[in-house]
């Protein structure tokens, strides 16, 4: 079935919220009702009570990425520490990366605190290598991690195999920074606490205009001297924004509860997450019913940065991704697979994302995190409450603070070289796998 995993297993569709009715005056407006609209309201709430807050949200609460994710939430960040080194300075990259590595315990503790179960098991992620060269990788990898300060542990292959029975590991990467958790769980449960602090939430409320002071929506007015794009893959919708993100879609599937002789033999005991080094991106993890969720990229880039409901399928990827998954884990022939969706990400030009606030306009903005989101949006939302309640704090000192992506090309150009590059990337793992030790 095309409906996600999550929306099925989050306890039952939510309720939906009332739509704006009239127009409003509040001191910061927020478009975008997923993680980064939500963790901003959070901590703005948390830093001034008084605050008047309000978001403005096209369908619900976790409808777009933040609801259909893989369920990573980690360290990672989508440019890495040579090329943040390169830009913005050694001390500032090992600054963000620390700052990432920490937000994933942050979320942790702000679900426990707020009683948002959401399944959060912070057992760490695997970098499978299943051939020599993505040895290499990981060798390599581990390495640059070293360089920095960093912890990413490499493991020989029956201590890989031990944690992850696939197919084929060489050894492995594991990083201790990132959880696996229940992403639409987690903005639900976000979305209920920012309500409880007093923040109004207007569903079915699309933005038409965002503007210095205001929101424009087909039901009224949000009036603000601070207003926040937190919008992410649906970005390119919003006037004057086409090419700021292309949305990108990332497609998933999931298997029926799996019993336990299964997970004898395929281990991640911790509810680690897990993928595998090939240069297309694919990742996994155990659910909490015991279930294998696993995605990747692999689906086009449609012209115009068009987003559409019938893009969240794409039959030739899904099966795609059963085929890896069972070559991945053998013992799954004969098992059910359950769900298949997917929806778009948001990928800027350099790949780097960014979080800000033009002080002379007061138009805030987040996002950019390339499929990197679940903990990055904490930090976004972190660091916009700081910068709009005028904190200079270690986190606005970041290098991404205020970061400025250039723009896409336009149409055609944006369309061939996305779909070409994209097709590269396949071409190259399937050489991969068909030189001797690929």
């Amino acid at each position: 079935m095309t409906v996600s995993l999550w929306r099925d297993t989050a306890g039952g569709a939510a309720s939906p919220r009332p739509r704006l009715s009239g127009d409003l005056d509040v001191d910061v407006a927020i478009v975008g009702a997923g993680y980064t609209g939500l963790w901003t309201a959070y901590y703005l709430r948390r830093a001034d009570p008084g605050l008047r807050v309000a978001v403005v949200e096209a369908e619900q609460a976790g409808f777009g990425a933040s609801g259909r994710n893989g369920g990573w939430c980690s360290g990672l960040l989508p440019v890495s520490l040579p090329k943040l080194e390169q830009r913005h300075g050694r001390g500032a990259a090992i600054a963000f990366q620390q700052a990432m590595n920490d937000t994933v315990d942050e979320v942790g503790r702000v679900a426990a605190a707020e009683g948002v179960d959401c399944d959060f098991a912070k057992g760490g992620s695997l970098g499978l290598a299943r051939s020599s060269r993505q040895w290499q990788h990981a060798r390599a990898e581990a390495a640059q991690a070293a360089a920095y300060g960093f912890e990413l542990e490499l493991l020989g292959a029956a201590e890989a195999r031990a944690r992850c029975g696939a197919t084929d590991v060489h050894g492995a990467t594991w990083n201790p920074h990132c959880a696996a958790l229940h992403p639409l769980k987690l903005a639900r449960g976000l979305a209920r606490t920012v309500e409880r602090a007093g923040v109004p939430i207007f569903e079915k409320t699309p933005a038409l205009q965002l503007a210095p002071g205001r929101v424009r929506t087909a039901y009224g007015e949000v009036r603000a001297p601070v207003v926040v794009r937190a919008t992410e893959g649906y970005t390119p919708g919003l006037p004057g924004a086409r090419r700021a993100v292309v949305p990108v879609y990332s497609l998933m599937v999931a298997t029926e509860p799996l019993p336990e002789q299964f997970w004898e033999r395929a281990g991640l005991a911790e509810r680690e997450t897990f993928t595998d080094l090939r240069r297309l991106v694919v990742y996994g993890q155990r659910t909490a019913d015991g279930r294998l969720a696993f995605g990747g990229r692999g689906a086009p880039y449609h012209f115009g940065s068009a987003v559409r409901p019938s893009y969240d399928s794409v039959p030739r990827v899904h099966e795609a991704l059963r085929r890896t998954l069972r070559e991945l884990f053998p013992a799954l022939d004969g098992a059910g697979f359950t769900h298949s969706w997917g929806g778009p990400l948001g990928i800027a030009r350099d790949w780097h994302p960014s979080v800000g606030l033009d002080r002379a306009t007061g138009l805030a903005w987040a996002g950019g995190y390339v499929g990197d989101g679940v903990a990055a949006t904490n930090l976004a939302g972190r660091t916009l409450a700081d910068l709009i309640t005028g904190h200079e704090t270690e986190r606005t000192g970041l290098p991404w603070v205020n970061h400025r992506s250039p723009s896409w090309e336009p149409e055609p150009l944006r369309w061939l070289g996305i779909n070409t590059a994209l097709r590269g990337v396949v071409a190259l793992d399937a050489l991969s796998r068909l030189r001797p030790g690929g």
